[in-house]
Formats: C-alpha cells, sequence, structure tokens
C-alpha cells in the first residue's frame, strides 16, 4: 500500500468515526463533545490481534497522557482504529483487547512506568483503572459485531478515556446527569439497558471494556507487573 493510498485510508476511517458518533441517535454525549470540540486523537493499527503496533501505540498513548496533564481539556480522546480483523465474536474481540492491554501493560512494567495512584492495578479490584504513562484511562472497545449498537463500529477499535475528565465532571456536578442521560439515549436506541453500565468503585471497570456481556464468574485476563494494587511501583 503506497503512503497516500494508506493516508487516505486512515482520514476515511477518521471520518466514518466522526459521522457514527455525530449521528442523532449515538447515546454518548461525551463522544459527542470530544468530536465537536475536535478533541480527539487517533491512531491507526494494522491488526487488533497483532503486537507489531503496540510500542507506536504506547508512545502515543504516554504522549497524549502527558499532554492532556498540561491542559486538563474535557472531552478528549484517544482513538486507536484497527484495520482488521473484520468479522470477529465478541469473545474473540474481547482477548484482543486483553492481549493488547497486556502487552501495552509489560512494556510500560518494563520501562519502570509508575501506575497512577489514583486506581488500582488488580483487575478484581472495584477501583482498577487501566494506567498508561501514569495517568488513569477507561477502554471502551467497539467493533463490526458487538451486540450493543453503541459499539458496534466499522473496525476493531479501542477509545482511550481519562479518568481525570470523569473526575471534573463529578467535581462540577455534571458526571451524574451526564451519566443518566447516556443510559436513557442508549436505552431508546439500543430497546434495553446496558447490562454491564456500573459506576468506578461499585464493581471493576475491568468488565465493561469489551462490551460483551459477562457473568458474575469472568475473570479478566489482565495481570499486573511491577507495581502493587495502591499504584507504587515494585522494585
Amino acid at each position: 500500500m503506497s503512503s497516500m493510498h494508506y493516508k487516505n485510508s486512515a482520514l476515511s476511517l477518521e471520518k466514518s468515526f466522526r459521522n457514527f458518533v455525530a449521528r442523532p441517535s449515538f447515546p454518548c454525549v461525551g463522544a459527542k463533545s470530544a468530536v465537536a470540540k475536535h478533541q480527539v486523537e487517533f491512531f491507526h493499527g494494522r491488526d487488533i490481534t497483532s503486537a507489531w503496533n503496540d510500542i507506536p501505540l504506547l508512545q502515543a498513548l504516554q504522549k497524549f497522557a502527558r499532554n492532556y496533564r498540561r491542559n486538563r481539556a474535557l472531552f478528549s480522546s484517544f482513538v486507536a482504529i484497527f484495520k482488521t480483523p473484520l468479522s470477529m465474536s465478541e469473545s474473540a474481540f474481547e482477548a484482543a483487547l486483553w492481549d493488547r492491554v497486556q502487552s501495552l501493560h509489560d512494556k510500560e512494567s518494563w520501562q519502570r512506568m509508575p501506575y497512577d495512584r489514583t486506581v488500582s492495578s488488580d483487575p478484581a479490584s472495584d477501583d482498577f483503572g487501566l494506567s498508561i504513562g501514569g495517568s488513569a484511562f477507561f477502554i471502551v472497545g467497539l467493533h463490526p459485531r458487538a451486540s450493543r449498537k453503541a459499539r458496534r463500529f466499522t473496525c476493531p477499535t479501542l477509545v482511550f478515556n481519562l479518568h481525570d475528565q470523569f473526575e471534573q465532571l463529578r467535581a462540577d456536578g455534571r458526571y451524574e446527569p451526564m451519566r443518566a442521560k447516556i443510559i436513557e439515549r442508549d436505552c431508546d436506541w439500543s430497546g434495553s439497558v446496558n447490562p454491564m453500565l456500573a459506576r468506578h468503585g461499585s464493581v471493576s471497570e475491568a468488565r465493561q471494556y469489551s462490551g460483551r456481556a459477562v457473568n458474575e464468574d469472568w475473570v479478566c485476563p489482565f495481570k499486573p507487573r511491577g507495581s502493587s494494587d495502591n499504584g507504587s511501583l515494585v522494585l
């Protein structure tokens, strides 16, 4: 693929993502704000089941986290779009998502990057969050065969949202009204309430990342390396 063709393909996927979020029925008003404010940073990967792009993806996320800490711009998102595979079961997508998460985390461990102290590195903890570049992220997984309409995008995609933004919204009283609005809109669009929705601190957010409905016996495959549950580096 020529560099020009690749660029055009990437721009086309970015436009598709913006259109997907901007459609009137799309429930997440936070994502709509990020797109409207032009505060979405894109990364393009080859294959979500492969480690091929993990190092540049990690570097881009670390830079995104550093830049956010400078200005704390509300409604900023990092979107990693992978070109393939275009047909995955929900279980296969979930496995690929956690493979990428584990790889990113392992590489940060090798770099001796401290874990964000505001979250736990234990995926079974109610306070779990994924730390990259010293900042906690919440992941929203999208793919063509997702059961929820709001998760059903053309390509396998990982949306990284910073925990600090949720804390900003809580601090100014906007979090609960926004959450209620998203739940209502999602129910209207999909015909039912998303069974996996939960507030941070009430159950591990790891259960929500892939979008697949999991039962109480589900065990997250993520294995924390080199950091304790409170985020301090273990030497």
